[in-house]
């Protein structure tokens, strides 16, 4: 059994959508894509860089595959060759090809086929973006790791990390650390039930 990982940049009220631009996904009349550029520090990229240093597929949903499609394959920036080389497993109930090399639609039961990938040999599966997918792989209880960036600002609006499908569950923080403008990298990993008590 494979480890799926969330990774994911997130607003303090858990807004997760079009983080890197105005053009990323403006779905509800979502008027702030971009929210991270201002917190944006060269640690930052490090961290990331360091959380894809080791072999990995990607399972991704739709919009995800399509802005990642179209800017990787001609990147030449840090982490471009580990994107294009890496698996890629898409999401999808409207693409019926896919063009970036390495790329498999997950065709018929969605939760049968992520529970069929998790269950291969292999590296482990990490998820970018891709909020709706998100909201099945916390509602099946797929997702074993959560390595998270938190950014110093609210939105109100848009699509959440943690949607209406979450189940209650525990999580155990691993590592964590804060970037010089605020931003908090958390890494949690899944730890069973909730356990509730009284004081």
């Amino acid at each position: 059994m494979r480890n799926l990982v969330v990774l994911t940049f997130v607003t303090l009220d858990g807004v997760m959508q079009a983080p890197g631009g105005p053009e990323g996904d403006t779905s509800g009349d979502f008027k702030y894509g971009g929210w991270t550029v201002n917190y944006w520090v060269d640690s930052l990229a490090k961290v990331m860089e360091n959380q894809m240093a080791n072999p990995f597929d990607l399972l991704l949903g739709r919009k995800t595959y399509d802005i990642f499609a179209a800017y990787w394959p001609h990147s030449t920036e840090p982490g471009a060759d580990r994107l294009n080389e890496a698996k890629k497993y898409v999401v999808s109930t409207t693409l019926t090809s896919l063009e970036w090399k390495n790329s498999t639609l997950v065709k018929g039961d969605v939760v049968d086929g992520i529970k069929k990938l998790k269950e291969q040999d292999g590296p482990e599966i990490q998820v970018h973006g891709s909020s709706n997918l998100i909201q099945t792989l916390l509602k099946h209880d797929f997702a074993d790791e959560l390595r998270l960036k938190i950014f110093p600002v609210t939105i109100g609006y848009g699509k959440r990390l943690f949607g209406d499908g979450t189940i209650p569950a525990g999580f155990k923080l691993l590592e964590s650390k804060i970037s010089n403008k605020g931003v908090i990298v958390a890494t949690y990993s899944r730890d069973g039930q909730i356990k509730t008590g009284s004081f």
